[in-house]
């Protein structure tokens, strides 16, 4: 069973990857880089402030920086515990995909999609009474986990277990944030 869930991880990371052209990998290299993405969080942030306001947009921040040390932190023991090799690295895959970029660590799995994830998730559930269309927040880490695929540094089953493992950890801060909110972060 491992096996066929394995081989088809592959197939699909093949298919995927093989979709991409040299015409489009510098776009594929800025959606990948988080910096590029500043203007996008800035916009959020300040949309965010002005439809709650500073304190509460802070605590926010503050539930949103420990999700985020939570998640990576737990894939990089998922990581060195797993030790899959990334497509890039993997001698069996390097003449059939595209390798756009190559990491030397280990693949799953993937942090990009875990916090990516976590932070849309635990934003959601906060703020979608705020937002009428706040569900498209979701297609931030879909555009950003495919970039990983699209250059060859993840396989499909490692963006899938980091969104899952993404979307849990932001429900169980949400889940606490709810709790402490009327406490101490009242407003």
């Amino acid at each position: 069973m491992l096996e066929k869930i394995e081989k088809l991880d592959i197939n699909l990371l093949v298919y995927l990857n093989g979709l991409g052209s040299e015409t489009y990998d510098k776009f594929w290299l800025i959606i990948t880089n988080q910096l590029y993405w500043t203007p996008f969080f800035l916009l959020l942030f300040y949309l965010i402030y002005k439809k709650i306001g500073a304190k509460q947009t802070l605590y926010l921040l503050l539930f949103i920086a420990v999700l985020i040390a939570f998640t990576d932190q737990t894939c990089n023991l998922f990581k060195h515990t797993f030790q899959r090799l990334r497509p890039c690295n993997n001698p069996d895959l390097s003449s059939i995909i595209r390798i756009v970029q190559v990491r030397k660590s280990f693949s799953f799995f993937s942090g990009h999609a875990a916090n990516t994830m976590a932070v849309a998730t635990f934003l959601y559930l906060v703020l979608k009474r705020h937002f009428k269309y706040f569900g498209l927040l979701f297609l931030w880490p879909l555009i950003f986990a495919y970039s990983r695929i699209y250059l060859g540094l993840h396989y499909p089953g490692d963006i899938l277990a980091g969104y899952f493992f993404g979307a849990l950890f932001g429900f169980l801060i949400f889940l606490a944030y709810r709790r402490l909110k009327p406490q101490y972060f009242p407003g």
